[in-house]
């Protein structure tokens, strides 16, 4: 199985000055762990639940802005990637979250949980 079977449903995504309030509600509304943050050349940054927690525990507020805590030029995977590439990955570099893109286009953002569903279903 590869990426492409888990994305469809696009990803939450805010622009670079959107706070950390604004990215924490739609996360909650979504019930995603990550944003991906984007501006008008495409995508610029992913910030997590884990990026948020650790904003807060340096003293970081709901109004400051999302590209202070964001992670910069995340890495992306291709839809074609085999499911079991990505979560060895995921392993590798400790991501709980990958964006998947094909073409400059975001598809969506596979997380663990989805990772891991999709290989108990096979």
């Amino acid at each position: 199985m590869r990426l492409a079977a888990l994305v469809g449903g696009g990803a939450e995504i805010v622009g670079p000055e959107a706070t950390l309030a604004d990215v924490a509600g739609a996360m909650a509304e979504r019930d995603v762990g990550a944003v991906a943050v984007v501006d008008r050349e495409g995508l610029i940054g992913i910030c997590t639940d884990r990026d948020l927690a650790m904003a807060i525990g340096e003293g970081r507020g709901p109004d400051d802005e999302v590209s202070t805590c964001m992670t910069r030029a995340p890495d992306v995977v291709d839809p074609e990637t085999p499911i079991a590439d990505a979560a060895a990955w995921m392993l590798e570099t400790g991501y709980r979250h990958l964006p998947v893109m094909s073409g400059g286009e975001l598809l969506g953002i596979i997380d663990v949980r989805d990772i891991l569903w999709a290989m108990v279903k096979e």
